[in-house]
């Protein structure tokens, strides 16, 4: 159970160019846009910024964290991991920089003995990373609403349990994976695996 003096934060990290690495964000997005968050609660965008979270995760007594992880399971799988796992997980098999500065930012923490109590990661077996500028796979799509339901119950846990926004309610349309899907060009307007006529053989 939390206490008066607890600080939560909760993180979404990767990118939002790379398919589905923009898993961890998007669930914060949806969470701020159907949840009225207690006041010991911080939700971040963390996206791709590495140290830079240093000072957010150090003034935090619990961290909870979304990220596209692999896992070696199915595309679409959810897995939820706490505590020492935390950091091995981020760090078994890295997909992106991203991965790797988060994992800086978990060992300065605790280099500095200000490392949060209580450590989540709730990630999602990714199906699609080449797509540049594309949107999430439908399988990771179709898992936010599970991964955020595990969210609450963590948060519960923790003596802060969510409620549904009845005021101030973010516009869920501007934070629309569809509408930033319409602003992408075609794939026979814009490569997005890599250009063929600059790539040795082999490597298309």
């Amino acid at each position: 159970m939390s206490n008066a003096r607890d600080r939560i934060l909760i993180l979404g990290i990767g990118n939002l160019l790379w398919a589905d690495e923009g898993f961890g964000v998007r669930c914060v997005e949806v969470l701020g846009a159907e949840s009225a968050l207690p006041p010991s609660v911080r939700l971040m965008d963390g996206g791709t910024q590495g140290l830079y979270l240093l000072p957010y995760v150090t003034q935090a007594s619990h961290l909870l964290v979304f990220d596209a992880i692999d896992y070696g399971l199915a595309p679409g799988s959810l897995k939820l991991v706490r505590g020492d796992e935390v950091p091995r997980f981020m760090g078994a098999k890295k997909m992106s920089l991203h991965q790797t500065g988060f994992q800086e930012v978990i060992a300065a923490a605790a280099l500095l003995g200000r490392l949060p109590r209580e450590l989540v990661l709730i990630g999602v077996q990714p199906a699609q990373l080449e797509d540049f500028g594309g949107s999430l796979s439908e399988p990771v799509r179709g898992c936010i609403g599970d991964a955020i339901a595990l969210a609450g119950e963590v948060l519960a846990s923790w003596g802060a349990s969510l409620r549904p926004r009845t005021e101030g309610r973010v516009d869920a349309d501007a934070l629309a994976i569809d509408r930033y899907e319409c602003g992408r060009p075609s794939a026979a307007l814009a490569c997005r695996h890599g250009d063929a006529r600059f790539l040795p053989a082999g490597e298309h």
